[in-house]
């Protein structure tokens, strides 16, 4: 089919050209990339041209160096050493999403809908809400570690109580069965078995139990190990996987089929936790209908989390519960489906087909239809049933921060779960935009590893970064510079200074539904049937 924007252009104002030869607008550096991949054209506009009606002008822009980039997203308060300064890695990771963001706005304005979201404060909103800090290789949320190996590093998350109950046979098979009678706790009899062993003994055992666990990876040799090289990604990882091709190797196609953009959009969204819901709540800020299904027996556990930060999420959305062990739960669930734009799950491949649910037959009945995947490690490959979550998963792409002394700290608060989430919601609207047909497969690792771009190695502390902090004198210096709001310290860089801002959260545009308020109305309107 080829990608879903080929045919359409985009116009970039001169102003945005000067900016990039001065190389200070890495931000449409990112957003062009990302609209060549999806199939779309990107021209300069002269001065005095005026632009043509069916092309979109994006706004002019300037790119801040990027450690200020990062202390002013929220996220750098969210990185490194609890009793420390702050860090900046050395890579342009708000540039890139920033520029994904960009598009995703882009893409909204065909379809008349305006969406005003800072890229930056996505990656913070948990934090803000749940005023969780930085931990270096505590993650912030506390349920994830970055311990040391015989050889190397690995992120271990233990953040589900079922987690924890599989320690002891962990343990049992790294050769330690003391840990009933640690005297400290958990973590220390972790340390403690896995000092001694490799990182990949450690990863494989965890894995084989359903533990979140991964190696602390070389951005390069994560991008060129057997996983990645199943699913034909090369160095740097591409953000997602579009019809079975990572994006930027799929061809172009013959041209493009728009959606008008008065048709609405429905989306069903099958996902839980960050990642997917934050992908539906983005397409419902695009003006799409979205509605959220659930497992009567096993509902989003982010609904026992932090309420402001669920209602952020799903605010407006319908609520339909659905018994899937009963065959007149998954056959509401189908025809759901079967009414649908976009379909976004976050269910390992064995879950689907317990279920009895092939995107690939889907896709073929229902020719518009647009599949979003999000998975750990992808949908495809050796590693396709492995569990993931935001902090090991970034991990196992090598974005992690590394300290002074060349330990590695966690990146904001589980930062594959927005980024992941962001990539999604632009991945599925281009589709849209283009006439739908496509299967986005978008692994957390990958979209976490494409910020690195072409950076091989971890990425270091940022060289040209000095932080202070906060002094008398700053706080008296104007308002917002107070410790409280800034979390206490500042940047400097390239010869300028900003805070290093707390994470910031926007505020729910209204109260979550309770789980399976909507379902008897939209099972009539939209399924046929009433709830089995």
């Amino acid at each position: 089919m080829g990608l879903p924007l080929a045919g359409l252009t985009f116009l970039a104002a001169p102003t945005d050209l000067q900016q990039e030869k001065q190389g200070g607008a890495g931000m449409w550096f990112a957003a062009r990339e990302l609209l060549h991949g999806l199939g779309a054209t990107v021209v300069h506009r002269q001065a005095a041209e005026d632009p043509p009606a069916d092309v979109i002008d994006p706004a002019p822009t300037v790119d801040p160096p990027s450690a200020l980039a990062w202390a002013r997203s929220g996220a750098m308060a969210l990185t490194g050493p609890a009793d420390g300064a702050p860090l900046a890695p050395d890579v342009a990771i708000m540039e890139r999403l920033d520029g994904a963001m960009a598009v995703f706005r882009l893409l909204a304005a065909t379809r008349g809908q305006r969406v005003d979201v800072d890229a930056g404060a996505l990656l913070g909103e948990r934090a803000a809400i749940s005023g969780l800090t930085r931990g270096g290789p505590r993650s912030a949320g506390g349920g994830a570690r970055l311990l040391p190996t015989r050889d190397g590093w690995v992120a271990v998350n233990l953040a589900r109580a079922s987690d924890l109950d599989l320690l002891p046979a962990w343990l049992s098979i790294a050769g330690n069965d003391h840990y009933q009678n640690h005297p400290v706790g958990p973590w220390d009899a972790v340390t403690t078995a896995f000092a001694r062993l490799s990182a990949r003994c450690v990863v494989s055992q965890g894995q084989l139990l359903g533990l979140p666990v991964a190696e602390v990876a070389q951005p390069e040799s994560a991008a060129r190990d057997e996983q990645a090289r199943a699913r034909g990604q090369r160095f740097p990882f591409a953000p997602f996987l579009l019809d079975g091709i990572p994006i930027g190797g799929v061809p172009p196609g013959t041209g493009h089929r728009p959606v008008p953009s008065t048709k609405p959009i429905l989306v069903v969204d099958l996902s839980s936790l960050w990642a997917g819901p934050l992908c539906a709540h983005l397409l419902g800020l695009a003006g799409a209908r979205v509605v959220k299904v659930e497992s009567v027996r096993r509902p989003d556990g982010a609904r026992s989390g932090p309420k402001m930060f669920f209602d952020l999420l799903h605010a407006g959305h319908d609520s339909v519960a659905l018994d899937l062990h009963t065959p007149e739960g998954r056959a509401a669930l189908i025809r759901l489906i079967g009414r649908a734009d976009v379909v976004i799950e976050a269910s390992r491949p064995r879950a689907l087909t317990q279920l009895g649910i092939n995107p690939a037959e889907l896709l073929a009945r229902h020719s518009t239809l647009t599949w979003v995947s999000i998975t750990g490690y992808g949908r495809t490959g050796p590693w396709c049933q492995r569990v993931a979550f935001g902090d090991d998963a970034a991990a196992a792409a090598g974005l992690v921060a590394v300290g002074p002394d060349g330990t590695p700290m966690f990146l904001a608060d589980a930062v594959a779960d927005p980024v992941t989430g962001l990539y999604a919601a632009v991945a599925a609207l281009a589709c849209v935009v283009g006439g739908g047909g496509h299967h986005v497969d978008i692994a957390l690792r990958e979209a976490a590893g494409s910020l690195l771009g072409t950076r091989p190695r971890l990425p270091r502390r940022d060289p040209g970064a000095r932080w202070s902090p906060v002094s008398v004198s700053d706080s008296d210096s104007g308002p917002g510079l107070d410790g409280d709001r800034t979390g206490g310290w500042f940047v400097d860089a390239a010869g300028a200074r900003a805070p290093v801002l707390l994470p910031r959260h926007r505020t729910p545009p209204g109260t979550a539904s309770t789980l399976g308020a909507d379902t008897a109305r939209v099972l009539a309107e939209l399924a046929g049937s009433r709830p089995g």
